[in-house]
């Protein structure tokens, strides 16, 4: 794996007051390791986009605080709510030990499927976890999808063949990928037509005022008056 040197400056400016670091354009960070003390450090945050772009968090990266290198993995990337990143830290690395660390996922190819409009592909995961030596971690793993031909096929942590000097250590039985159902403009349509009609029949019902259904009284028969007795003409 191609390794990238990292310029960064001890950090005396701790706390909340980090705040006016990020306004100078400066990220703080921090390094720490296993036999190491954690130091404070700070870098423009141009340099540290730059290259996190590239490494990752599998990349190694040779770090320098004044005259010192050190092997470090980059890890606990913090950001905002508009994804600006905030502080990082660098975990030093003993290149003969194992480190456990997650790995992107990159599937390739096109789904069979896809292609014969059966289906589409769904992406459970984006990542896993390994353990290897800091120089054999790879920066992704790719995973060719386009053996999947019909719906309910899928792929799973099992199914990865893992590069030399790699242990997978994610459970075998995740799913990875799988194809789902192909749902089409037209049942799309007929769903939101028959969704639409529901609704409609809800606000009818909301609206319609109490007691609009009324019995009808049946009408009582006046009682008939029996008529005046008649006299005799004297």
């Amino acid at each position: 794996m191609k390794k990238i040197s990292l310029s960064v400056t001890p950090r005396k400016v701790l706390g909340k007051k980090v705040k006016k670091l990020r306004r100078e354009g400066l990220m703080p960070a921090n390094i720490y390791g296993r036999d190491i003390k954690s130091q404070a450090v700070e870098l423009p945050q141009k340099e540290f986009l730059n290259v996190f772009k590239e490494v990752g968090e599998t990349g190694l990266l040779d770090l320098q605080v004044d005259s010192k290198v050190t092997p470090v993995l980059i890890h606990n990337v913090q950001t905002d709510y508009l994804n600006n990143v905030l502080h990082a830290d660098f975990f030093a690395v003993n290149l003969k030990e194992k480190v456990k660390t997650m790995v992107p996922l990159e599937l390739t190819g096109e789904p069979k499927a896809v292609t014969d409009k059966l289906g589409l592909l769904m992406q459970i995961m984006s990542e896993i976890e390994v353990e290897a030596l800091p120089e054999d971690l790879p920066e992704k793993i790719e995973i060719d999808v386009a053996f999947l031909a019909a719906v309910d096929e899928q792929i799973t942590i099992a199914d990865i063949k893992a590069p030399e000097g790699v242990a997978i250590l994610t459970d075998p039985a995740q799913v990875i990928a799988k194809i789902g159902e192909l749902i089409t403009k037209e049942a799309k349509a007929e769903a939101a037509a028959a969704e639409a009609a529901a609704e409609a029949a809800k606000a009818v019902t909301a609206q319609a005022p109490e007691g609009a259904v009324l019995e009808e009284k049946a009408e009582v028969p006046q009682a008939e008056q029996p008529e005046p007795a008649k006299t005799e003409e004297t």
